[in-house]
């Protein structure tokens, strides 16, 4: 299947060059650019595209407010991976927390663009492992007291185990070494972990776990 890409950035030499780059890659089509926020809220609702490449800063309706308004409309299926020239705790924190499946330096090798897009287009979050650091740091950070979930009962022992393993940050390959599984069996449980916590995806399983005191720092 074609992955289909909107390019969110005010610099039109930008989105030329992310153009270039993800068009000459089989399988991705990029059906819209956008110049802001409204833009990029527009063009989503107009070709409902897998996945949406989105600046942060932009003139009129930043990309923050943007990802916000995209990932709360109704059926939302589009995922938002954010690029930016620098990486503020900030704006990680913020986006992450909002629901952004991912975030990436623009200085980034376009092979890593490439694979960014593929990943959060199946439904994964993408984070390298500094920014994973600083969202655990941030969460602590701003630690309160949060009553234990009670969607924590549904899990099974091994699904916990799959839980405590995602939020440590390992990858699918990983866990499946780890507890002596097939990758598609942890897959399988990933897919039941996120669906019984009501969670997105992997971003959002770090912060729960943490927040839930189910891994210290």
């Amino acid at each position: 299947m074609t992955i289909t890409v909107v390019l969110a950035d005010d610099q039109a030499l930008v989105r030329r060059g992310f153009r270039l780059i993800l068009e000459a890659e089989p399988g991705i089509q990029v059906v819209a650019e956008a110049e802001d926020g409204q833009q990029a809220i527009d063009a989503v609702r107009r070709h409902r595209p897998a996945v949406v490449l989105m600046d942060i800063q932009m003139p009129g309706l930043d990309g923050l407010e943007a990802t916000r308004r995209i990932l709360t409309q109704e059926h939302n299926t589009t995922r938002v991976l954010i690029l930016t020239t620098f990486e503020r705790d900030d704006y990680v924190f913020e986006a992450l927390q909002i629901g952004a499946s991912g975030f990436l330096l623009k200085t980034a090798p376009p092979e890593d663009l490439l694979t960014a897009v593929r990943v959060v287009s199946q439904g994964e979050a993408l984070l390298s492992p500094s920014v994973t650091r600083r969202v655990i740091q941030e969460v602590i950070r701003h630690q309160r007291q949060v009553p234990r979930s009670p969607e924590l009962d549904r899990l099974t022992p091994r699904e916990l185990e799959v839980l405590r393993l995602l939020a440590a940050g390992l990858s699918n390959a990983e866990i499946a070494a780890e507890l002596y599984l097939s990758e598609a069996t942890v897959k399988t449980h990933t897919s039941s972990v996120l669906s019984k916590l009501g969670l997105r995806d992997r971003v959002q399983v770090v912060i729960f776990a943490y927040k839930q005191g189910i891994i210290e720092p």
